[in-house]
């Protein structure tokens, strides 16, 4: 039983450092935790990435890259 619980805590505690980390690693975007059985058993991260703001022409950013 207190096997168990310690095993509990440091899943939580690696559940925790995973979110801190996917948080430090996005400026915008988000986070979405998956639950299943009342457990996060996924992270998913989904990052938007911000091009050029204020040009006419969205396809600018496009044709800078080639």
């Amino acid at each position: 039983m207190v096997k168990n619980m310690e095993n509990e805590k440091r899943l939580a505690t690696d559940i925790e450092r995973e979110v801190l980390r996917a948080i430090a690693r996005i400026e915008y975007g988000s986070i979405e935790l998956v639950i299943h059985d009342g457990k996060v058993v996924q992270i998913e991260c989904r990052e938007k990435i911000r091009l050029g703001r204020g040009e006419a022409d969205g396809n600018n950013a496009v044709r800078a890259l080639r």
